[in-house]
């Protein structure tokens, strides 16, 4: 493991299976003897949390996707502040559900703002604190979004979830530019596998980079 910890994120589009094989991994790598920090964006910390529920929450239709996309920095920049520096300084591993990638898939990509402002903003928030490694659960959302909406506590889903195929689409096809433009960090997984497998394929990946450093 590296000296100052890992930095692991999982990114895929609604009801890509990344909330489970996030969890699966975590029990794997501490029965293997890893300290785990397992964290969620938006979220992770109290002020981050009701940050997630402002975001999330289908009666906030109404809201700009700039405010969207500065309470996802403001959220995560809580987050990096009062958690994931702190274990990976303390030679954890970090294991994030979600994190800057999702913000360009779905505010880049499927809100359509201005790309290059959310990667300067990326910069500004992480201040070099960006992932080692990002596992990408590559999944059509038309499939996604039925699995995502089965789970729900709303019938209809959260205020992402409710967004029409088409936002979806766009930030599938986000998801994958994204792997392109950064190879060397993000693998790209098929989501179509059963969870077994697809937990057996992700930690394989992940044991490669730990035991490489």
């Amino acid at each position: 493991m590296k000296k100052n910890g890992m930095f692991i994120t999982f990114e895929g589009v609604e009801g890509s299976g990344k909330t489970t094989q996030i969890k699966l991994l975590k029990k794997k790598l501490e029965s293997e003897g890893y300290k785990i920090l397992l964290t969620r964006e938006p979220g992770g910390t109290i002020i981050s949390e009701k940050i997630r529920e402002i975001l999330l929450d289908p009666e906030n239709n109404e809201m700009a996707s700039l405010t969207e996309l500065l309470l996802y920095y403001a959220s995560r920049s809580q987050h990096l502040y009062e958690k994931i520096k702190i274990a990976k300084n303390k030679g954890e591993i970090v294991l994030c559900d979600r994190f800057s990638d999702s913000t360009l898939a779905y505010q880049g990509y499927g809100r359509g703002l201005d790309k290059e402002i959310i990667k300067q903003l990326t910069k500004i928030v992480e201040q070099g604190n960006s992932p080692d490694l990002t596992i990408l659960i590559d999944i059509d959302p038309e499939i996604g979004l039925v699995r995502a909406k089965k789970v729900s506590e709303n019938e209809e889903g959260d205020r992402l979830e409710q967004e029409k195929m088409g936002f979806h689409k766009k930030v599938w096809n986000g998801y994958r530019e994204i792997a392109k433009e950064n190879q060397k960090r993000v693998v790209i997984i098929d989501g179509n596998m059963s969870i077994e497998e697809l937990g057996n394929k992700i930690k394989k990946e992940v044991k490669q980079r730990l035991e490489k450093g």
